[in-house]
């Protein structure tokens, strides 16, 4: 399982750990995933994402999923999230 939240996109990133005699060694900084579940309003149906802190945060800010997966870009969003953005779409184009 990757550390990639599936909603933002946001991976590690690398810096280094820096030592009181200004030593440095190389880390990563991983990003705090946490598996949700989330529910679709449009579908009527809740999906288990494993998404970031601050993706939750806004998720909530824009309204909830249904709102923040058409606004957001389908580039950075993970294969699960792009099946469940076009079946809104899809949901939304029939009513």
């Amino acid at each position: 399982m990757s550390r990639v939240c599936e909603l933002t996109g946001k991976g590690p990133m690398s810096g280094n750990n820096i030592s009181h005699a200004n030593n440095k060694t190389r880390r990563r900084f991983l990003p705090n995933l946490n598996e949700v579940t989330l529910i679709s309003d449009v579908l009527g149906q809740s999906f288990k994402l494993r998404i970031s802190a601050a993706g939750l945060r806004t998720v909530d800010h824009r309204g909830g999923l249904d709102a923040f997966l058409l606004k957001a870009a389908d580039a950075e969003l993970s294969g699960t999230a792009l099946k469940i953005k076009k079946a809104i779409l899809k949901a939304q184009a029939a009513a």
